[in-house]
């Protein structure tokens, strides 16, 4: 178990965390005091307590829409996945079918080449 200090809205708060957790946990704490600097700045000084909840919101809210988004992009992946595997199934038939004539052909040329031959 690890002890870091880090800084939010100019204080500064100490937080256990895992060992080789240190750097991540200040990099969110940055990502915080960022949020609660953007806020200071369009909302004023209204309270440690209320600007940390406004920013936990916030980062919330982020992390919902970035959620939503991925889960539209995994559909359109399995959409995509999906025509793939049509695709696939239809040059796999184009492929059988090409070949059956390719067979018919060199058949049919043996045959003729056969005639030529007996006539």
């Amino acid at each position: 178990m690890a002890v870091v200090n880090v800084m939010v809205n100019g204080r500064a708060y100490t937080i256990a965390c895992d060992d080789g957790e240190e750097d991540h946990l200040r990099d969110l704490a940055g990502h915080v005091d960022g949020r609660v600097k953007e806020l200071l700045s369009s909302v004023g000084q209204v309270g440690d307590s209320r600007l940390l909840l406004m920013a936990a919101l916030l980062i919330t809210d982020d992390m919902l829409d970035a959620q939503k988004k991925l889960e539209a992009h995994k559909e359109h992946v399995g959409e995509l996945s999906g025509a793939h595997d049509e695709l696939s199934e239809r040059l796999e038939h184009s492929e059988l079918i090409a070949a059956e004539a390719l067979e018919r052909a060199a058949q049919r040329m043996e045959d003729a080449a056969a005639r030529l031959v007996h006539a």
